[in-house]
This record gives structure tokens, sequence and C-alpha cells, in this order.
């Protein structure tokens, strides 16, 4: 009887130790990867001035730019835009149609590449899912 305990414990103190094993890995997976996105990428930094070029890209982008109501924008973030990884800026308001009525809150993801604004398109629904926004009143006094 006393054999058996002692293979028992035996036995114990190696799976204890493969749990205990698995567990840094696994946790030395998540750190590694959480840190990796924290490091930035030289050749895809965060733009830094992302609010003055998203009003100039409204001014021309919009029919009028004038009178927008609602701007919201969110800070930059990373996301997948086809096999790359780029900074995307969300974008809400209601700007007016070439016949002067409001076209109602539209969502829009400003796309920077390498650091500068590259394109801005309607949003798909799950690109803005996680933005955290913030009003924009700037985009709200602009004039053509």
């Amino acid at each position: 009887m006393r054999a058996g305990r002692v293979v028992s414990s035996a036995k114990g103190g190696r799976v204890r130790w493969l749990l205990l094993a698995c567990a840094f890995a696994v946790s030395a997976c998540t750190v590694g990867r959480l840190s990796g996105d924290l490091v930035e990428d030289p050749r895809n930094p965060r733009p830094a001035n992302y609010k003055p070029d998203i009003l100039a890209l409204l001014r021309v982008y919009l029919g009028d730019p004038t009178q927008i109501k609602d701007a919201s924008i969110s800070e930059p973030m990373l996301q997948s835009i086809g096999e790359r990884r780029r900074y995307v800026v969300c974008l809400r308001l209601n700007a007016k149609k070439g016949d002067g009525q409001y076209a109602g809150d539209k969502e829009y993801v400003v796309i920077f590449v390498t650091g500068r604004l590259d394109q801005m398109v309607e949003a798909k629904p799950e690109q803005c899912q996680a933005a955290e926004y913030q009003p924009f009143p700037e985009a709200q006094t602009l004039t053509r």
C-alpha cells in the first residue's frame, strides 16, 4: 500500500510540473502577443496630425462641408485592412447632400498608410464596433 502512495505521489508531482510548464508557456505567448502589439512598427507609425488631415479631406470629399452635425471621431487604432495592419480612425457625422438636405448619420473609416492619410471609405458595420468616439467640433465649423 505504501508503494502505491509513492507512485501516485510521483505521478502527481509530474502532472503538477507539466501543468505549471503549460501555464508558463501559455502566459509567455500571451505576453509576447500583447507587447508585440504595443511596439510601433517604424514602417507603419501612428498618425500624428490625423485631425487636421481629416478636416482637409472633408473639405474635398464632401459636396458641402459646411454645417456638419453630430461629428465624432475615434483615436487611431490598428486594424487589418486586407492583409496588412493599418492605423484607422473612425468618423461619424451627418453632412448635407447635394440638395442641401442632411443625409443622416454615416460612419466612415479613414485609413492611414505609413503615417499619412490614404483614403476615407464608408465603414463596414464591424470596422468601428470597438471605436470610442469623442466629439469632433472642428468638423462642425468647416467652411468651403
